[in-house]
């Protein structure tokens, strides 16, 4: 089993009789969403059915199982699809570097070698920092290709005045960042008022400019699956490039039944516009089976074009870790303890 198919050029090694190579994408590779006009009619009068999302949901990671060389495969993908983050109180200029240094080198060079990528340029898809960080980010990764994502617009909570939510987006552009994970404001989506959630968003996708915008529904604040449908959807009206779970600091941040509807929206809005939009489900990823999971879910309802880094980011710290120990393990048979595996 492949976990893509396409002519990109092949990743060698972790190939087995009768499957395709593991291959490399480049991040962007799709015409961005500009989004359109807001049209209540697409899921004003939508329904959803709680127990068959649940049904759903629970078989996704029963039904498939992915081992051996193809679980590695798979979690090579994985770590080109992560955020790598750090978004603490205390976070310093030396944490951003050394989080730097491990997204351009995130497995030691043995489990490289041993997995036949020793030659390969692996990286994470990117690094998430607050804005003041963002110089410093830039600064740890020139040269490589990996972008730098700041969060803005207040978060996590997205309460502070429009002006000044803007002009964070602005800063953290300025200041070299190429990718923007904005929230919403969740008052907005528990009143119903789509225009105001609309306007808003539009505003905050002119102030990225060039730099891509994720959309953060906080769904755990959003009470119901039909409110994180519908707010889906308004998100990629305004222009959203993607539309992402949790800020991480929710009571209940990224779910399988969550993602799965907003993983049907983004399915039915490129069936109204043509446009990819891409999903990054964040907060409470930190094993080898929760990446997998994800995975399986991008491959069961969205094939192949959204399991590439342009389309799907897994917002993490510690997963990284467990993937680089599990790896380990499908090499040598043992499982190390984790701290042998450290980020930041």
């Amino acid at each position: 089993m492949s976990i893509v198919e396409t002519s990109a050029t092949p990743i060698k090694g972790l190939q087995a009789a009768g499957t395709k190579e593991l291959v490399r994408l480049d991040s962007h590779e799709h015409e961005r969403n500009p989004g359109g006009p807001l049209k209540l009619e697409l899921f004003e009068n939508m329904s959803i059915n709680l127990s068959a999302v649940k049904r759903r949901a629970s078989t996704l990671a029963t039904r498939r199982t992915v081992k051996k060389q193809w679980q590695a495969a798979w979690l090579i993908r994985a770590i080109e699809c992560i955020d790598l983050t750090t978004l603490a109180g205390d976070d310093t200029p030396g944490r951003v570097r050394r989080l730097c240094a491990k997204a351009r080198r995130p497995l030691r060079d043995d489990i490289k070698s041993a997995l036949g990528l020793g030659d390969y340029d692996l990286h994470t898809g990117a690094v998430c920092v607050y804005p003041t960080m963002v110089a410093t980010a830039v600064k740890a990764l020139s040269g490589t290709n990996i972008p730098v994502a700041s969060v803005a617009t207040g978060f996590p909570a997205g309460l502070t005045p429009l002006p000044q939510r803007l002009a964070e987006i602005r800063f953290a552009v300025g200041e070299g960042a190429r990718e923007i994970d904005i929230v919403i404001s969740r008052a907005q989506v528990l009143t119903g008022n789509w225009q105001a959630m609309y306007d808003e968003i539009s505003q905050m996708r002119e102030a990225c400019g060039d730099a891509h915008m994720k959309t953060i529904l906080a769904t755990g604040d959003l009470k119901t699956l039909s409110n994180v449908y519908k707010a889906s959807m308004v998100a990629m009206m305004a222009g959203a490039d993607f539309i992402k779970t949790s800020t991480g600091m929710e009571g209940v941040n990224a779910t399988l039944p969550v993602s799965l509807i907003m993983v049907r929206a983004l399915r039915d809005y490129f069936e109204h516009t043509s446009y990819h939009v891409g999903f990054k489900p964040a907060g409470g990823l930190k094993t080898t089976k929760d990446a997998l999971s994800w995975l399986i879910l991008m491959k069961e309802e969205l094939a192949g074009e959204w399991l590439k880094p342009d389309l799907f980011r897994i917002g993490a710290s510690s997963l990284l870790g467990d993937i680089e120990r599990q790896l380990e393990h499908n090499i040598t048979g043992r499982y190390s303890a984790a701290h042998r595996h450290a980020l930041a």
